[in-house]
């Protein structure tokens, strides 16, 4: 496996950063992850539009895309694979311990490991934590993960793959990595960006192609939603037939089942929707 590394390819083996980069001393970084096709990235455009978004938001030094870019095309080269997830992390780099970062200048890495098409179906459960929509690092992808981490892991216990979130208010949010969207009355609602949810390039796609609205949504809508599905960038668009004890049906429903079709036929017109 070769690791694009601060401007050059690494075997994995030599591939290190200090034990005293803020990302990993603090979370002090940004991240994206793009689905690579046969060596082809999807919406790689958007993918670093956002990092580049994220960067400013916690006040990291403007990232250079180019390079970005480059090093996306060396690690998709030297490591060709059908599936892949490419993972690109940009932190503040060598700091002192603590909250203040250095001057060292920031890290960027940029790997690829292989990965398989998910299933059409899946299970969800909520969690009593919530996403804070005021916080600092509302909509930012950022390597601070924790949260996601203990969610997720409760969503494992009990047999599903996500753990959905509501907001301080009590309004729908988010999953841990993925974006949520609800049938109701046959129309498709996702919660705006203004509930702290991420604003997923999935989600955004979804939204224009298969006409969704954006509302603010009360965490009880998912006890009484026709269909559920998640999206993200593994998973492109999944049922939920799951949520918590509530059964739905066995398979996507109509609504769903078409937003996977649409999803399925415009990704493959257009490698880099913008």
């Amino acid at each position: 496996m070769r690791i694009w590394l601060d401007g050059a390819l690494r075997n994995a083996e030599d591939a290190r950063v200090s034990v005293f980069d803020h990302g990993l001393t603090v979370g002090d970084g940004v991240f994206e992850t793009v689905k690579a096709d046969h060596g082809r990235a999807f919406a790689l455009t958007r993918h670093l539009e956002r990092l580049a978004t994220s960067a400013r938001g916690l006040g990291l030094p403007e990232p250079d895309l180019d390079e970005v870019r480059r090093g996306c095309a060396a690690v998709l080269d030297a490591n060709p694979m059908p599936l892949g997830r490419l993972r690109i992390t940009y932190t503040g780099g060598e700091s002192p311990l603590g909250s203040d970062r250095g001057d060292a200048g920031p890290t960027l890495v940029v790997a690829l490991s292989a990965t398989t098409r998910r299933p059409d179906t899946t299970a969800a459960v909520t969690v009593p934590w919530t996403r804070n929509e005021r916080g600092a690092l509302a909509g930012l992808k950022t390597t601070s993960y924790g949260e996601n981490v203990v969610a997720l892991a409760r969503a494992h216990e009990q047999g599903a793959t996500e753990a959905l979130f509501a907001n301080t208010v009590g309004a729908l949010c988010e999953g841990t990595g993925s974006n949520v969207f609800v049938v109701l009355d046959g129309e498709l609602h996702t919660p705006p960006l203004s509930s702290g949810c991420l604003a997923g390039i999935t989600r955004a796609l979804t939204v224009a192609w298969a006409g969704a609205k954006e509302t603010d949504l009360p965490l009880d809508v998912l006890e009484r939603a026709e269909e559920i599905f998640l999206t993200s960038t593994l998973r492109d668009v999944q049922a939920v037939t799951r949520i918590d004890g509530r059964q739905l049906a066995d398979g996507p429903g109509p609504v769903t089942a078409e937003a996977m079709r649409i999803f399925d036929e415009q990704s493959a017109a257009d490698l880099d929707p913008r």
